[in-house]
């Protein structure tokens, strides 16, 4: 039987494997009182946790269990189906997966056809689960070009809530980002998952969307990542999914 098997790992060398630091750094932030394990901070060196199912944090951050499945983000391009197979032949994700199409990797809920943007990919149906259960209420931050120009009576309304046919919406915050032409660019985000809802509210405030990207789910954020393009979640990243999902 193992170290682990019988008394659990030390928690400074979980820590150092997290990548949070040396093993000395660690033990220096443990006395320091910055180490937290299933809410209770470590007062003491030599603690031993079981990293798969105890909760640790550093300085309020998550530290996520060591991997055993892979979460990864992907920048959708426009015209992507958002399935990992079609049977009329249109690209999907799949064929952005190159040597990852064999880790039985799927996508965390979907953006339609014409939207680009930020997809979960995993092979870990719990955490896929948890991401899209509606009383997570986890944001997702979309950007839109619509036809015309946004007043600022309409970006009110809009943050008042609009009523769709499937019932209301409010957003949780509008941004007006550009206006002027032909043309605004508006920054939404919210919580509701219903389909095209993006497009469905600005359709009923006269301002069809021409071009639409969701650039965040939760924390996670898009940054540099070009269209097209796959990156693994930041430990950091891993771990405030985990807790908004009630992992």
């Amino acid at each position: 039987m193992t170290e682990a098997d019988a008394e659990g790992i030390r928690l400074q060398k979980v820590l150092a494997a997290a990548g949070i630091g040396s093993r000395r750094h660690c033990e220096e932030l443990i006395d320091a009182g910055l180490v937290e394990v299933n809410g209770r901070t470590v007062i003491a060196q030599g603690r031993r946790v079981d990293p798969l199912t105890d909760v640790i944090r550093v300085d309020g951050a998550r530290i996520p269990p060591p991997r055993r499945h892979a979460y990864l983000i992907f920048h959708k391009p426009r015209g992507v189906v958002s399935t990992m197979d079609d049977p009329q032949g249109r690209s999907t994700i799949s064929d952005y997966l190159g040597k990852r199409s064999k880790d039985g990797l799927f996508h965390v809920g979907r953006l339609d056809t014409a939207t680009e943007g930020l997809l979960l990919v995993t092979n870990d149906g719990v955490f896929a689960q948890r991401m899209l259960h509606p009383s997570h209420e986890i944001s997702k931050t979309y950007v839109a070009e619509v036809e015309g120009v946004v007043e600022n009576a309409t970006l009110r309304k809009l943050t008042r809530g609009l009523t769709l046919e499937d019932g209301p919406v409010r957003p949780d915050q509008v941004k007006l980002i550009e206006r002027g032409g032909t043309r605004s660019i508006v920054q939404v985000v919210l919580h509701e998952g219903r389909n095209r809802i993006v497009r469905r509210m600005f359709e009923v405030l006269g301002h069809p969307v021409r071009r639409l990207n969701r650039t965040a789910i939760g924390p996670v954020r898009l940054g540099q990542l070009k269209v097209g393009e796959l990156r693994e979640l930041s430990r950091d990243e891993l771990g405030a999914l985990m807790d908004l999902a009630g992992l």
